[in-house]
């Protein structure tokens, strides 16, 4: 049997629907923010992911030649290719321009619970300026959503990649190792930077000073050790999302994200009851779209995991009501089938969600199937009622049935 490719899923329809409906919590909260979707291709010229992306991304990148012989990847995240698309066709837009995402993205890493080789992300842009504002509508919006979908337990962790980077370059580190030690510090693999840091020439009280700076985490107090213009940015940001009502924030000058575009303000969004691998959402303050050919436009963004908040979802215990449909309708006799036919087109017309039994079960299997489908009710269509320009209206619910004209079915229920 041909099975789907490994780290690939297949979803069926009650699983579908749950996603789907979830997916439409995040859509309805970027609307409230005033913003617009997009949707680019989910494969690019591989340039545009291996420019800027980072070497963690690279390593898991699924790139191959095309049959035109050129470089072609699948993205492995969706905001190269929002602002390849800015650059291409929105730079008359008046700014800021806000745009969201929902789709899938592909990474060649070892499947594990809540992560996959194709995965899907919901995410947001604002392109336009660097502020503190835009970086707390971003914030803000992130943690909406999150909400909205009824996580409980979660925690939102605002850092600032330019004070590692400025130290990382002051220690003596050159800018093309940058991000190779930033990808070491992202996991706070220290071990494994050491070495790094020692062929580079980096003194070890420097590295260790370093490592102590990715260790800078707390709450708003710790604001008075982060230097320079950084720390009075991150004050005001924070002052701005507490009047949004987003509070309860971490500090953590080790919040270094996994893509190496990222400038500015980085934030992470983490739910500890998944564990070690606990982070949902992502995003930061960076620039791009001069790699790409446009004018250089600060911007800040983020991306939730679906896949990691839905689980986390699953395992805080949130579960999802299935939905079914309005009728299904059921012909009692063979005479009668054409009726029936016509009388589930007529709810169909009047936009009620409507079902009809097309393999001739008798009346207890239809029934059965009727509560199987979570049909609200079942039209029972016999020759009698016809004649009385009735249908018999049963709630599946409760079992209660009366006889309902036919022409409005619906009248009382």
């Amino acid at each position: 049997m041909i099975q789907c490719p490994r780290g690939t899923r297949d979803f069926l329809p009650d699983e579908l629907e749950k996603r789907r409906s979830y997916e439409n919590v995040l859509r309805g909260v970027a609307h409230r923010f005033g913003f617009r979707e997009i949707e680019t291709p989910i494969f690019e010229d591989a340039e545009l992911f291996i420019l800027r992306s980072g070497p963690g991304v690279m390593k898991e990148l699924y790139n191959f030649k095309d049959k035109g012989d050129r470089d072609i990847a699948l993205r492995p995240e969706m905001t190269a290719s929002v602002i390849r698309a800015f650059v291409n066709g929105m730079g008359s837009y008046p700014k800021p321009i806000k745009v969201f995402y929902f789709g899938q993205c592909f990474r060649y890493e070892r499947p594990q619970a809540g992560r996959y080789r194709e995965f899907f992300q919901f995410g947001a842009e604002i392109i336009g300026s660097a502020t503190p504002e835009t970086d707390a509508e971003a914030i803000a919006m992130a943690a909406s959503m999150i909400k909205s979908l009824g996580l409980r337990n979660y925690k939102i962790r605002i850092g600032h990649i330019g004070v590692l980077r400025q130290r990382i370059a002051d220690i003596g580190v050159p800018k093309e190792r940058t991000a190779e030690v930033l990808q070491k510090l992202d996991k706070k693999l220290y071990d494994e930077a050491r070495p790094i840091l020692r062929d580079i020439g980096v003194k070890d009280e420097d590295a260790e000073a370093l490592f102590d700076l990715t260790e800078t985490v707390g709450g708003v107090e710790v604001l008075d050790k982060v230097p320079g213009e950084a720390g009075a940015y991150l004050k005001e940001l924070v002052d701005i999302l507490g009047v949004m009502g987003v509070r309860d924030l971490e500090i953590d000058l080790g919040v270094v994200r996994g893509l190496d575009y990222y400038t500015g303000m980085v934030f992470e969004a983490e739910a500890p009851v998944l564990g070690a691998e606990k982070q949902i959402c992502g995003g930061g303050s960076y620039t791009l779209s001069e790699l790409f050919g446009g004018e250089k436009v600060f911007s800040t963004g983020f991306a939730i995991g679906f896949d990691r908040i839905l689980l986390a979802m699953e395992k805080e215990g949130i579960v999802y009501e299935e939905k079914g449909i309005d009728a299904y309708v059921i012909p009692v006799s063979e005479d009668v089938r054409k009726d029936a036919a016509g009388i589930v087109s007529r709810l169909r017309a009047e936009g009620r969600s409507a079902d009809i039994d097309i393999m001739g079960r008798k009346m207890a299997k239809a029934l059965k199937y009727a509560d199987s489908i979570r049909a609200r009710y079942a039209v029972i269509v016999g020759r009698k009622e016809l004649e009385n320009g009735c249908v018999t209206l049963r709630d599946m619910k409760t079992g209660d049935q009366k006889e309902v004209p036919v022409d409005n079915i619906f009248q009382d229920a």
